[in-house]
């Protein structure tokens, strides 16, 4: 029997939808065909990029808005139909077969008539003018879109359709042996982005780990030192990574369950020198005061750096609570300056990719702490230069936005 296409997706995307769930947990925690695998998460990533997009379209061709499921089954269509070159007839059969298997029966006419109507064109007729316009067809959430515009200009039509360029894998040993496959080689030592990479036994042997760019950046313009506190290690990433140029590294995390993947990600990793610790990064204790040589604190971020891999944080945009955030990033960037030496480093990242998140939080700090100075880094991936410190866009990083500042304490 032929595996019906649209069936997986559903499953993961009514998590995302209808429960809440996060896409990768929602893919982690779902069954899924195995040799279908690839096409399953492609097509959960696409509907997940072009959300709001096809939104519009279903409000264009339904007089009703129909129910969630229905909604779902037609933005898989749609996204077969407009980025998979799939035959209308075979979506459509697909569609409305899952609808009566469901035991939704009888919106399965609607669904058919939608999909043999739909036509895109007629659809982006009808797209408004402007920033909302814009937004709409590049499924980017409006109040971010305009963000990007004032701070970016007309290149925010480049940062917001920016797309991952692939698996960034980090290897430690044996790399050869998997570079016949297509990839493109990062400025970094043993980085590499692959189109697809299936994981194998050198992966739970340590051999290499998955680890974004932007990860690896960050990491990239740390210093080398003695004693080093990585204040918001989960998954342990970067922990890891910086035990290569760290004598210690003593990893803090907020949660206990947390905590456990960064203690299983360094045993898999066979690194010796880290040292997780469950700890609240935004609350200061007295007994590490002033006692390493460098803290890096990546804080709790809108994560708008990283829509290119996790497309879902685009659907909690109306949620995000900006102010929240702000005060996360200032208490622990505040908590966790008292751990730094004289003469020690201080560092600040986000995934984020406006200036409220990044530049202006340093500022603030700047002005209250004098005890801190700004010191000009250097990076060989692409990136912008603010006052303060680096901010690296997705499109021109690989699909990858973040910041990284480096603050001295005199």
């Amino acid at each position: 029997m032929l595996s019906n296409p649209v069936y997986d997706p559903f499953q993961i995307l009514t998590k995302i939808y209808s429960d809440g769930a996060r896409l990768k947990q929602a893919i982690a925690d779902t069954y899924i065909e195995e040799q279908y695998r690839s096409r399953t998460v492609k097509i959960v990533y696409g509907v997940l990029e072009n959300d709001e997009y096809f939104e519009f379209c279903i409000r264009h061709y339904a007089p009703k808005a129909p129910k969630l499921a229905v909604r779902t089954i037609l933005k898989i269509s749609l996204y077969m139909l407009l980025f998979m070159d799939k035959k209308r007839y075979m979506i459509t059969d697909c569609a409305v077969s899952l609808c009566k298997k469901l035991g939704k029966s009888g919106v399965a006419g609607f669904v058919n008539a939608f999909l043999r109507r739909f036509e895109k064109s007629a659809v982006d007729e009808r797209l408004p003018k402007g920033e909302t316009g814009e937004a709409l067809a590049l499924s980017y959430p409006l109040a971010e879109y305009q963000k990007l515009k004032k701070e970016y200009g007309e290149r925010a039509v480049s940062i917001a359709s920016a797309k991952s360029s692939g698996v960034s894998v980090r290897f430690v040993r044996g790399e050869e042996k998997h570079l016949e496959k297509t990839h493109i080689a990062t400025p970094f030592p043993h980085n590499y982005i692959f189109t697809s990479f299936v994981r194998d036994d050198g992966f739970d042997r340590g051999d290499y780990t998955f680890q974004s760019v932007g990860s690896i950046a960050i990491c990239d313009v740390i210093s080398p030192c003695e004693n080093f506190l990585d204040a918001c290690a989960a998954p342990g990433g970067k922990s890891v990574l910086l035990a290569e140029k760290c004598g210690r590294i003593t990893s803090f995390e907020l949660h206990a369950h947390r905590v456990e993947l960064i203690r299983q990600y360094k045993t898999r990793m066979g690194v010796k020198n880290v040292e997780e610790r469950q700890k609240d990064s935004s609350v200061f204790d007295e007994t590490y005061a002033e006692k390493f040589d460098g803290v890096l604190c990546d804080v709790p971020c809108s994560g708008f750096g990283t829509v290119s891999e996790n497309p879902d944080i685009k659907l909690l945009s109306n949620k995000r609570d900006y102010a929240g955030l702000k005060h996360a990033q200032t208490s622990i960037l505040n908590a966790c300056s008292g751990y730094v030496k004289k003469g020690g480093a201080l560092y600040y990242s986000t995934c984020s990719v406006f200036d409220e998140e990044n530049d202006q939080i340093v500022a603030e700090f700047l002005k209250t702490h004098l005890e801190f100075e700004a010191e000009n880094i250097v990076s060989p991936l692409a990136h912008e230069r603010k006052k303060y410190g680096l901010q690296f866009l997705p499109d021109t990083a690989f699909g990858a936005g973040f910041y990284v500042a480096k603050l001295i304490r005199r």
